[in-house]
């Protein structure tokens, strides 16, 4: 299957899981452009779950990081789905963006 998105969307993270130990798991994969875990690994807050966004730079990775579905890591089975971005103008797609989870068509709302 072809993806026109590079970025996946990992749930079901531990809390224990730290940025660097999701970069070189999914970096065995593909090369990582960027990659954001929330919350931070120096978030004050107590967590019970983490989510973690990869986006490669090249988008077979994608379909090749769905394999680690089901792969328990740390202490948790990880759920690895594709996320599709929305590209505006001219400006470089980034994990922070307008995105959502594929293939829903859902408008990104701020909240004031």
């Amino acid at each position: 299957m072809s993806y026109t998105t590079k970025v996946v969307q990992v749930t079901n993270v531990s809390p224990s899981t730290t940025s660097e130990q999701m970069r070189t798991l999914f970096g065995f994969l593909g090369t990582i452009e960027e990659l954001k875990l929330f919350p931070p690994d120096d978030s004050p807050m107590p967590v019970t779950s983490r989510v973690c966004f990869v986006k490669f730079q090249e988008p077979e990775s994608v379909g090749v990081s769905q394999h680690l579905t089901n792969t328990v890591f740390v202490d948790r089975a990880l759920i690895v789905v594709p996320f599709a971005e929305v590209k505006k103008g001219k400006a470089a797609p980034s994990l922070m963006g307008e995105s959502g989870p594929l293939p829903a068509n859902r408008e990104l709302y701020t909240f004031s």
